[in-house]
């Protein structure tokens, strides 16, 4: 009997004009998915208008916008959240998503990939760390970053060096997919919360 592939969302949360965020969210992509492990779905938020305040009563528009992206986010056994540092933390738009969201994260492993500048976005991750831990969410050990990146790709949007960050990559994969494995396992045994 042979396990469904894992579903795996990668979440691409920068929103700003002239963003680096498609050009590493790209290729990390083509990496996932290159294994057969795994089916992707890629999320980029720039294309969800999610507001920045939480309502119990969202107007239809928000309604809207999440009957796009809540779906979508609930049929994921794994999330790679592929983020960028802003003064020492993440988008708002991404905690914006995180927010208007719970049941969709319990029990399912987190990843990250970032990027910046000296720190390549690890700091934006250590925040998310605990963010995600209060969601019930498990997050990996090992990342992806990419320190000072601009520089760091071609014109084709793929690492100069790939030995580093396909390394990295496919150990932040190898982790998730054990994960993503054991919990979806799980929540099919005993629903979690019940």
């Amino acid at each position: 009997m042979s396990t469904p592939p894992l579903r795996l969302a990668i979440v691409v949360a920068s929103v700003r004009e002239g963003r680096f965020g498609p050009t590493v969210g790209n290729w990390f992509t083509s990496i996932a998915k290159q294994r057969e492990d795994l089916t992707v779905d890629v999320i980029d938020l720039v294309d969800h208008q999610l507001p920045m305040a939480l309502s119990h009563n969202p107007s239809p528009e928000v309604a809207a916008e999440l009957a796009k992206i809540s779906p979508r986010l609930e049929q994921a056994d794994a999330f790679v959240v592929v983020t960028p540092e802003y003064n020492h933390s993440f988008p708002a738009t991404l905690k914006s998503l995180i927010d208007w969201h719970s049941t969709q994260w319990q029990a399912k492993p987190v990843g990250f990939v970032s990027y910046g500048g000296l720190s390549g976005g690890l700091r934006a991750v250590e925040q998310l760390r605990p963010i995600f831990a209060e969601l019930h969410a498990v997050t990996v050990r090992d990342a992806v970053s990419f320190h000072t990146p601009w520089g760091q790709f071609d014109e084709n949007g793929a690492p100069k060096d790939p030995s580093g960050p396909e390394a990295a990559a496919k150990v932040l994969l190898d982790q998730l997919a054990w994960w993503g494995n054991a919990l979806r396992d799980a929540r099919a045994k005993h629903p979690y919360g019940s």
